[in-house]
């Protein structure tokens, strides 16, 4: 009998220890609670960060006061940071720790131009300010270097061997200021990198996006009274005009899921003088960039006849140019699963207010503003439809495995590059949706430093997609960064 007690004793003490091991979380999950607790405990901090840069609303290549915030932030948190690299006085990269695996993070920070608008729900522009975070790099800056500083944190704390570093990235709209990083060659020694971009959803996938080109074609004439001697005139607005015609007679004849469009940037002074100079900007995208490279012949060429027929000349300044995303479909899934763990965006009553008042202006757009707090699932690229819009970061993703996610910063339906956009951007949603980011780029970081294999089974992919022989070259060629082009 009392060597059956000691047996039903010892075999409930296993049972219980046993329990008691299940119950308890690995060092793992207890290190990612940690950085999700931290965060929220910092909201404050970083919605008071974004907020200063979404004041600042600084266009491409003039981010000085968005840039120098977000380098003094890393430098107190203890990273090295060097500044005005690839070129670029806004561009910068900081560096904490030592060793393999290297991770970084993507951060962006420049404005739109023509979008100031107040974080209220209703059409409100901001007097006298060129530009607003319709597309919410304010957030997007501030969550990377959050998500970096908790990284950093966890390396210092476990004393595990890596290093993280985090990439300031100017004008990435029409800019392409990471080509410059890339072509200079400082991702050269990246294992992973992460990134992720403001939106009306949260959802990490594998998807693709349009490689994009841009330039702007300058035509120069004669002035001459248009009245009194018009004959003695060649209209550079005619050049631009003629072009214009051409272009859009060439959509019939071009694949169907291509996008052009252009602004008239300068068209002349009076009307009563033949305008000797006229300006026009390009843009030309494509999911495939050597259909996009022959598209952009063809529209060179219709500059020149343009020229030709209407007595003018033509130059052009390439001011940008960008691959297509190349997903990784073994990132994705890692990623995908931190953010189903991480969660959405909850409102409460007086975001619902304001997301309620913003819904109602959204058209056939609109959605239940509860969408926010939901994860889409993961879809690969052969399941998702080609992103609309183009990124710099699709040359990153070209010369290192790489890997994106995008959080409901908006009310679901909104536009990017819209006043909705740029107006929750500015205010608490939009600031919630940025920690809902921060803490899905760092956790998914500690699963890289912890598994090597996640990173050599997305480097296999990476090498399989880009396939053999593949040599990088940029787009926009061998020119400097465009830093006037928002002046």
């Amino acid at each position: 009998m009392k060597k059956q007690v000691i047996v039903l004793l010892t075999l409930l003490s296993f049972s219980g220890l046993a329990q008691k091991k299940k119950a308890t979380p690995n060092a793992l999950d207890g290190d990612k609670q940690t950085i999700i607790s931290n965060l929220d405990k910092r909201f404050d901090e970083y919605a008071g960060i974004s907020k200063q840069i979404w004041n600042f609303a600084e266009l491409g290549y003039l981010e000085e006061k968005s840039s120098l915030l977000l380098q003094e932030q890393l430098k107190k948190e203890g990273f090295e940071v060097k500044a005005g690299i690839a070129g670029i006085p806004t561009a910068f990269v900081a560096t904490y720790g030592a060793g393999k695996p290297i991770i970084g993070i993507l951060g962006e920070y420049d404005a739109l131009p023509g979008l100031a608008q107040e974080a209220v729900p209703e059409v409100k522009p901001i007097p006298n300010q060129k530009g607003g975070h319709g597309c919410g790099h304010n957030l997007f800056g501030t969550a990377s270097v959050a998500a970096a500083v908790e990284v950093k944190n966890w390396l210092q704390k476990t004393g595990k061997s890596g290093t993280i570093k985090i990439f300031g990235c100017p004008a990435e709209e029409g800019g392409s200021g990471k080509v410059y990083m890339v072509r200079e060659g400082y991702f050269n020694d990246i294992d992973v990198v992460l990134h992720w971009h403001p939106s009306s959803a949260n959802a990490a996938d594998a998807s693709t996006s349009l490689a994009n080109k841009n330039a702007k074609f300058r035509f120069r004439g004669i002035a001459a009274h248009a009245a009194a001697s018009p004959e003695r005139g060649r209209s550079a607005l005619d050049g631009v005009e003629a072009m214009n015609n051409m272009v859009n007679m060439m959509r019939e004849h071009i694949p169907q899921d291509t996008r052009i469009h252009y602004v008239i940037t300068k068209g002349g002074d009076a009307p009563n003088v033949v305008p000797a100079f006229a300006e026009v900007y390009y843009y030309a995208r494509h999911k495939d960039r050597a259909i996009l490279q022959s598209i952009w012949k063809r529209i060179e060429n219709a500059a020149q006849g343009a020229a030709l027929g209407t007595g003018t000349k033509v130059e052009w300044e390439v001011l940008g140019g960008v691959y297509n995303l190349l997903p990784n479909l073994t990132l994705a899934s890692i990623m995908n699963n931190n953010l189903q763990k991480v969660g959405g965006v909850v409102y409460n009553e007086e975001e619902k207010q304001f997301a309620e008042k913003i819904s109602e202006t959204l058209g056939e757009q609109k959605q239940p503003i509860t969408n926010a707090a939901k994860i889409k699932d993961l879809k690969d690229a052969s399941e998702s439809a080609t992103s609309g819009g183009s990124t710099d970061v699709g040359d990153v993703s070209w010369v290192v495995p790489t890997v994106g996610l995008g959080t409901a910063t908006w009310v679901p339906g909104s536009a990017a590059h819209s006043w909705q956009s740029t107006a929750a951007s500015g205010m608490s949603i939009g600031q919630k949706g940025m920690i809902v980011a921060a803490k899905t780029l760092a956790i998914t970081a500690l699963d890289l430093y912890t598994d090597q294999s996640l990173i050599d089974k997305a480097r296999a992919e990476w090498t399989e997609k880009r396939g053999e022989g593949f040599k990088y070259e940029a787009l926009l060629g061998d020119r400097k960064p465009a830093l006037d082009y928002r002046k």
